[in-house]
């Protein structure tokens, strides 16, 4: 219930976003319906899950994950602009594999996906621990991908868990007062 929630608020939110029609209540009500309709099909097909509509990293966790994001993927286009246009154009194509140490599948994919949206680096493939990272000038060591983006992902996973297991408690005493008071 808690991912369907999220899912339509996300969706939502989006479609309000990138319409941009905040006055016409027609369009709004169809932007809502048509929101519903996604959410009752991704419902039927059971795919809302923690992995699919993650509520359980917290709005405000994700907000500044995706605005420091944001920031690294500029600084990163400013550099690739600065290789392509430079005439002697200093590439430095290689293959490095870079650990993942985050503790969920969901947190190495958001670490392998933050890897790809970066301008000049794609996460080849993503293996048990570690990302395969193509990078078309790669400067920094996997060390550095590992620490910068890693210790985010690691941060905003945490987040996600710390909240998570609360809920999960919370819910494991309310059963086990249940069960007593029989």
């Amino acid at each position: 219930m808690k991912n369907g929630l999220a899912l339509f608020v996300a969706l939502l939110a989006n479609w309000l976003l990138w319409s941009g029609h905040f006055d016409n209540a027609f369009l709004i009500a169809l932007g809502i319906v048509s929101c519903w309709i996604c959410l009752w099909l991704t419902t039927r097909m059971r795919i809302v899950d923690e992995e699919g509509a993650p509520a359980h990293l917290g709005l405000l966790s994700v907000v500044f994950y995706a605005i420091w994001l944001t920031r690294e993927i500029v600084r990163a286009n400013i550099a690739a602009a600065k290789i392509i246009l430079s005439p002697v154009m200093p590439l430095r194509r290689n293959l490095i594999r870079v650990p993942a140490n985050q503790k969920s599948e969901l947190g190495r994919v958001v670490f392998a996906n933050s890897i790809t949206l970066t301008p000049g680096t794609v996460a080849v493939r993503l293996r048990g621990n570690e990302v395969l990272v193509h990078g078309l000038a790669l400067l920094e060591t996997k060390e550095d991908m590992s620490g910068g983006i890693g210790r985010r992902v690691c941060r905003l996973e945490r987040s996600g868990s710390d909240s998570f297991d609360v809920a999960v408690s919370k819910k494991s005493t309310k059963a086990s007062d249940k069960k007593r008071s029989r």
